[in-house]
């Protein structure tokens, strides 16, 4: 498996405070990653750790086989748009269309001038006249017409309302299938990343807690509800991702490879919004670590 971003025990500290911290992962090409977790979790700061718009503290990382930025080839090879859809007011469409042919060797022209006549934009139109979500449109347009080999999103739709966003993850699907390209594609919003992406991370207190095909990831996460048992009790091959309990009742979100037989509980699949919300529950972290001693 061909790697697209490998990361191991990377770390970025800003004064006594770690935002990134022994965050390990291996990140395979060709694939839409969903990159999620709490604010303050260090999503924004891999993001800009992987562009080279930041250098690590500890650890090391590298992209598409190189240091992050380390050359005008590799900075050419991953384009990144920024949360705040990073355009210019005071410019028209057509101003940022030559800015980024200015700015980028493998600049597409076709491409930009193809998918902003798709749009409906007006290349004489001051940006400061468009919606957010047209804003949102331009930015993905410049990412793509640079012709990366992996495009980096920072929450491009946090700020647009349900039709420009479904537009939007719309435009990126038939993007990403044109042009053959790796996405890591930072959200809050998993109802979003569900539709448009095969591959999973998730960042909680600055660390990875959990990666892998969102296929693979759903198959093998189950919620486990019946009489309330304690977690070191269940067995060893079963993973406790989160867990909660009443007088009488105990649930469970385990991970296991292993058909599950036991007659004592139901046992549901999980959506993938459940289980991004099971490895984010920090109450159970304590239990779990608890669980681990007891099986020891």
């Amino acid at each position: 498996m061909t790697a697209v971003l490998q990361a191991q025990g990377l770390g970025k500290k800003y004064g006594k405070r770690w935002a990134l911290r022994e965050c390990t992962v291996e990140i395979p090409a060709g694939r839409v990653v969903g990159l999620v977790g709490p604010n303050g979790a260090g999503k924004t700061t891999l993001l800009k750790l992987a562009a080279g718009q930041l250098q690590p503290t500890a650890g090391a990382i590298t992209v598409l086989g190189g240091r992050p930025a380390g050359t005008p080839e590799q900075l050419g090879r991953v384009g990144f748009v920024a949360q705040d859809t990073p355009v210019y007011a005071g410019l028209t469409v057509a101003d940022h269309l030559r800015l980024g042919a200015r700015l980028n060797p493998r600049w597409d022209a076709a491409v930009a001038r193809e998918r902003v006549a798709r749009l409906g934009l007006v290349p004489s139109h001051r940006v400061g006249r468009l919606s957010g979500g047209q804003r949102a449109q331009l930015a993905l347009t410049l990412g793509l017409a640079k012709r990366p080999e992996l495009l980096i999103l920072d929450e491009p739709v946090a700020s647009l309302d349900p039709l420009a966003r479904r537009e939007f993850m719309q435009g990126l699907m038939e993007a990403t299938a044109e042009h053959e390209l790796s996405v890591l594609l930072s959200s809050h919003l998993v109802s979003d990343l569900e539709r448009v992406c095969d591959f999973l991370v998730v960042l909680v207190d600055s660390r990875v807690r959990v990666a892998g095909e969102t296929d693979r990831l759903l198959d093998t996460h189950h919620r486990l509800t019946g009489p309330r048992r304690d977690p070191g009790r269940l067995p060893a091959g079963q993973h406790v991702v989160s867990a909660s309990h009443t007088d009488r009742q105990s649930t469970f979100v385990v991970r296991t490879d292993a058909p599950i037989h036991d007659p004592a509980w139901t046992v549901t699949r999980l959506g993938l919004e459940d289980l991004v919300l099971a490895y984010m529950d920090r109450r159970t972290v304590a239990e779990r670590r608890v669980a681990l001693e007891v099986r020891r």
